[in-house]
């Protein structure tokens, strides 16, 4: 990945969730000065400015990866009104009704495994197993910014309009991408979130 960066691939996103928190707490805690920038993805991590990568390369064999995740920083909460189209359909597919949905999606702590999509899009993971949705079977060619969304292991929130195959559960007013901002991404790598019905009772409706 040139001379001084590296892309340290992992069997699975667990595994580069792992590898990603271990970074962070390393960095937080003055132990990886010679790296400019990491950036994750679902299943690899880049490493860019490092100052010896054929050291660095060497020791991360060797390293031990802490279960769980680095919880750095304050948690950004996001209001969201639980009246998407596709949220009585989600509460099928996990056996419960809509209010349910509502409550188990908002009582998760989330973390951003990665960006990507679109400027401001992070990759949201929390929910554990048995919570994984599939993708739309035709996609919409236009889903509202702000639209809340579910698709695999991840949660999303749309950053401007788009096409998208996800399944929409809800909405929310908070802007993720703002070039006026610094950083202009609400949401970055390793964030922690927490998503707070701003309307129980629009969630709790929509599976009627």
């Amino acid at each position: 990945m040139g001379e001084h960066a590296l892309l340290v691939e992992l069997a699975d996103g667990t595994a580069a969730e792992a590898f990603h928190a271990e970074l962070l707490r390393r960095r937080a805690a003055g132990a990886l000065p010679d790296v400019r920038e990491v950036v994750p993805a679902a299943r690899t991590v880049l490493l860019d400015g490092v100052a010896e990568p054929a050291r660095l390369a060497a020791e991360l064999p060797g390293w031990e990866l802490r279960p769980g995740h680095a919880r750095v920083g304050e948690v950004v909460e996001v209001p969201v009104r639980y009246d998407g189209p596709d949220l009585a359909e989600v509460a099928a597919r996990w056996g419960v009704s809509s209010a349910e949905a509502v409550r188990i999606h908002s009582s998760a702590e989330f973390r951003v495994a990665f960006c990507g999509f679109a400027p401001g899009f992070g990759y949201l993971t929390g929910l554990g197993a048995g919570y994984e949705v599939p993708r739309r079977a035709t996609p919409r060619t236009a889903v509202p910014a702000g639209a809340v969304a579910l698709a695999g292991p991840y949660t999303g929130v749309y950053p401007r309009s788009s096409p998208g195959g996800w399944q929409l559960i809800g909405t929310t007013d908070v802007v993720l991408w703002d070039t006026g901002r610094e950083p202009a991404a609400l949401l970055s790598p390793g964030t922690r979130v927490r998503f707070v019905p701003s309307d129980v009772r629009s969630g709790a409706g929509a599976g009627r």
